[in-house]
């Protein structure tokens, strides 16, 4: 299998498509990753520290 890395040249200067094409990628993958870390992280512990100050709040008015 041929490395195409190989065959690009140190001087040459990116097409600006591709530039754009590889930031955008970029920018999707992040804001998966800031979805998924939302979703499967964040909203769960928000849910549990919610119950948890409603269940201690309700232990304190009997």
């Amino acid at each position: 299998m041929e490395n195409p890395f190989k065959k690009l040249l140190h001087n040459e200067e990116v097409p600006k498509v591709l530039k754009e094409k590889v930031i955008n990628d970029i920018s999707l993958i992040k804001l998966s990753l800031d979805l998924a870390d939302l979703f499967v992280v964040k909203y769960p512990n928000t849910i549990g520290e919610f119950l948890t100050t409603e269940k201690d709040s309700d232990s304190n008015v009997e």
